[in-house]
Formats: structure tokens, sequence, C-alpha cells
């Protein structure tokens, strides 16, 4: 039986199974995509939160990316948790090297509850090196907000980050608003280079959402492996999430993960 619909996620792993290349390989499983994965850091963590992080050394990380290309069609990339300029470095000259096209990075520098992830020197050559090679990036708030140098309070400043963030080479970008107030929870902008897009769902109340970028992010990537354009790649990732933010799971004593394969959890 031939498998031809394959995507890549070069991110992080986390213990505790809800974000990272865990969260990923699900998000692809559940689209029917096989997932090929490269970890660039691993975590122990829990629902509670990170204890402690050991990247990846780039050898390391070259080797997986090349183990994989130079046997696997992959149609589609994401990048999530990439913790260094090193590391970043390494990614993007891989990218080139293998000339990949459909690249979806998510620039995991702030969590949605503004907690910074990686210094300034990993941020600037994620600025310089990542994110032109990219198809679509997919800023929260206040990553939206270090990669424009504005602050993002209103609608306007989301449309206005996403023009700034375009100008660094990504071919479209989706600053989300996850991390935003009010009736702006939750709505994000999609911007072409020409038009921006104002892109709304249902906002569900739960404590459970440990994980959402990275399997936003990864079903963005899974769509585009299946062949779909970028605007209703996002739109459907956008579906998935919402839905599995509505069975998110009640396991540990701190914020539980997304519901990833909620049909086996409807009955």
């Amino acid at each position: 039986m031939s498998f031809s619909n394959i995507a890549l996620t070069i991110a992080g792993s986390d213990s505790g199974g809800a974000a990272g290349i865990q969260a990923d390989l699900k998000t692809f499983a559940f689209h029917c995509v096989h997932g090929t994965s490269v970890i660039t850091c691993l975590t122990a963590q829990n629902t509670l939160g990170v204890n402690q992080v050991q990247k990846i050394n780039s050898d390391m990380i070259n080797a997986q990316i090349e183990a994989i290309m130079s046997d696997i069609n992959v149609q589609a990339v994401k990048t999530g948790m990439l913790f260094s300029e090193a590391i970043i470095l390494a990614v993007s000259q891989q990218l080139k090297q293998w000339k990949l096209q459909q690249v979806v990075v998510d620039p995991v520098m702030v969590s949605r509850t503004g907690v910074k992830l990686i210094d300034d020197q990993a941020i600037a050559c994620l600025k310089n090196n990542l994110i032109p090679l990219s198809l679509i990036v997919t800023p929260n708030r206040y990553e939206a907000q270090i990669l424009s140098n504005l602050s993002i309070n209103s609608l306007e400043n989301m449309k206005q980050a996403a023009e700034i963030i375009y100008n660094l080479g990504s071919k479209f970008v989706l600053v989300k608003g996850g991390g935003m107030k009010d009736d702006l929870q939750g709505v994000d902008v999609w911007f072409d280079g020409q038009n921006w897009e104002v892109l709304t769902t249902e906002s569900i109340k739960t404590p459970h959402t440990h994980g959402t970028g990275c399997t936003l992010s990864a079903a963005i990537t899974a769509n585009l492996a299946l062949g779909k354009e970028p605007l209703m790649a996002v739109k459907q990732g956008k579906e998935y999430v919402t839905t599995a933010l509505k069975y998110g799971l009640e396991i540990g004593k701190g914020t539980g993960p997304v519901g990833h394969f909620f049909p086996l959890l409807q009955s």
C-alpha cells in the first residue's frame, strides 16, 4: 500500500503528552497523515508546568532531518520549539538544502500567558533565517508583538502586526488571538500580502488548553500535506482545534490537553 500524505514536525518533546512532538503526531494521525519527527529538545513537564529542558545538539538534529528527507517524501513541515540560535540556524539550513516549500513556522518564543521562552539572539535568528523560509507563520499575540515591535490590544493592531511580519518574508501570516481579551479572544487575523481576513470560530470556555498552538500549526501542516490551499488549511485547522477544545482531557492537577481524538471521546 502506498501512503503519499506525509508531514514532518521539528519540535520539542513534551513528556506530559499535551504539546510539542506528541501533540503534532496525534494531530497528523487524526488527519490520516503519516507523521515523521525531529526532536529539538527534551522537556520534563506535566500539566502543572515545565521542570527542566535539555536541548539536542545541532549535529543530531541535522542527522534526524537528513535521515527522513533522504528516504521519505515529505509534503509539508512544521517547526515548533527550536530553543536556541544554533538549533534555529541548523533547521533553517536544512530546510533550504532540501528545498522544502510548504513550511509552517510556529514561532515558539512566548507562551500564551506571556512567558518568554527563548533569548534575544534566538529571536533575531528566527526572524532573519527561519521566517523567510516559511509558507505560513503562526504567532500568538505575544510573539506577534515581538516580531512586529507593536503593542497589540485591538483588531487593528493585529492587522498592523500581520503586515509587518509578512514583510519579514513569510508568504502568509496568521496572528492568533488566543491571548487577546473579551470579544477578540480566539479571533485570528490572516494576511496574504494584499488582504486581511478575520477568522472567527466558537469560543470554548475550558481550562484544558495545553497544546492548542502546537495542535493548530500541526493541523494546518496536515491539511497542506493533504493538498489543501493555505487559507483552507488554516480554516479547517481552526475548526479541528475548536472541536478538540470541547473535549479537553481532565488529567493531572493542572492544565490538561485538548482532546486530539475527540470522535473516540464522544460516546
